[in-house]
């Protein structure tokens, strides 16, 4: 534990990670990063190969990369763009919804579940979220200036 605000964030988001990827392999047979992967996905979608990146903050290429994969496992779909000759669009499969939607509610119930003991009493979930979304686009804002 720290007391640089800083490095406690990254040592929760740490030990979130961490928790959720035990969780989702266990329950759901998915790693963290799959399911990150296909929850952006979901939130974007239909997109393409490079708007999902950007969302990700990673390249084209390794969302090139792992979509193969994801489509032959069935989480995936892909198409062509008739309107751009190169362009390919993603979809989530109903199965990856479904996923997305139960496994996006148990990662959410066992995190706020942690609000539930005596060490973390007069901590807000809700309150702590709305501070976390400020900071983040307080964050990105200046990024982009």
């Amino acid at each position: 534990m720290s007391d640089k605000i800083t490095f406690s964030i990254h040592e929760l988001v740490s030990a979130l990670d961490t928790a959720a990827d035990a969780m989702l392999t266990e329950r759901y047979g998915v790693t963290a990063n799959q399911f990150v992967f296909l929850a952006t996905c979901a939130d974007v979608e239909p997109t393409d190969i490079t708007g999902l990146a950007e969302c990700l903050r990673i390249s084209k290429a390794a969302v090139s990369k792992r979509v193969p994969g994801l489509v032959r496992d069935g989480w995936i779909t892909t198409r062509d763009d008739p309107a751009h000759g190169r362009r390919v669009i993603l979809e989530l499969t109903d199965r990856a919804r479904d996923l997305v939607e139960r496994a996006g509610r148990d990662l959410d119930a066992q995190f706020t579940a942690l609000f539930t003991d005596p060490r973390a009493q007069g901590i807000d979930a809700a309150l702590l979220n709305d501070h976390l979304n400020v900071l983040t686009a307080l964050l990105r804002e200046k990024a982009a200036s």
